[in-house]
């Protein structure tokens, strides 16, 4: 099993190593921006490692609104990353599932969803996987709780998608954890990635601060028990810097091997 953590940009393979980590995830632009990613300078050495990459899109991505001021852009904006992404041996590109504005119909964000990969087709299609994330938070959101990620999943139908499961989300979205794995699988049929984290909040917060695990509010047994059932490479997006990320990666390898 591929375990790993978020680093920083700078030096992500030296993030992975000082973290005895054989995958790692990072940005490569300022997730708060919609600034264009621009070619690296480490390309080769990403290319060439036996590190697995995963990169994590904007958070202002949000190509599911009809605000046109912010999807057309974050289409633009997702094709961009999912293209440097590819460049640097990338297996996927990790995207939030967006939201549509307070008292819209979410049929409208899966539409919208739909158009975007409409939208990568009509250029080829995007250069790796797609992978889209449940979020924690928002009665709008199209991938907090299952039933919207199911209509989610029906308007895609056809494209090529994966799925990231968020535990601190999934736990801060309400959705219990015990048995997510296989409800999750019943609508998208794969967990590609999974993004574990404790959580600071409590059961349906809406609140998305993750802590380090047996930290927080979910216990560690719950965790350990979805990466088993996920059989899917697991990012850790935990505080503490090495040391913190280290010590939960190391608590997932004794209990579910390297």
């Amino acid at each position: 099993m591929r375990i790993g953590a978020h680093v920083d940009s700078d030096n992500p393979l030296a993030g992975a190593i000082a973290r005895d980590g054989d995958a790692v995830q990072f940005f490569l632009t300022d997730p708060q921006g919609f600034a264009a990613p621009k070619p690296r300078a480490d390309a080769a050495e990403l290319l060439s490692s036996s590190i697995d990459v995963y990169i994590h899109a904007p958070y202002l991505v949000n190509v599911a609104t009809p605000n046109n001021r912010i999807r057309i852009p974050s289409r633009k904006l997702l094709m961009q990353h999912a293209k440097a992404a590819a460049a640097i041996g990338a297996k996927g590109l990790i995207v939030h599932g967006g939201h549509v504005g307070q008292g819209e119909d979410l049929q409208g964000g899966f539409v919208n969803w739909r158009k975007a990969f409409a939208y990568a087709a009509e250029s080829g299609g995007f250069d790796l996987p797609i992978l889209i994330e449940n979020t924690a938070g928002g009665d709008n959101a199209c991938a907090r709780r299952l039933d919207a990620l199911a209509g989610l999943w029906e308007a895609l139908d056809g494209y090529q998608v994966g799925f990231v499961l968020d535990t601190c989300h999934a736990h801060a979205g309400g959705e219990e954890l015990l048995g997510i794995v296989d409800r999750v699988k019943a609508i998208t049929g794969r967990i590609d990635l999974v993004h574990l984290n404790d959580s600071k909040d409590p059961f349906d917060s809406g609140r998305d601060r993750h802590t380090n695990i047996g930290a927080g509010e979910i216990d560690p047994e719950l965790l350990v028990a979805v990466v088993r059932a996920a059989g899917a490479p697991v990012i850790v997006e935990t505080p503490g810097g090495v040391a913190g990320q280290a010590a939960d990666i190391a608590y997932l390898r004794e209990r579910v091997g390297r």
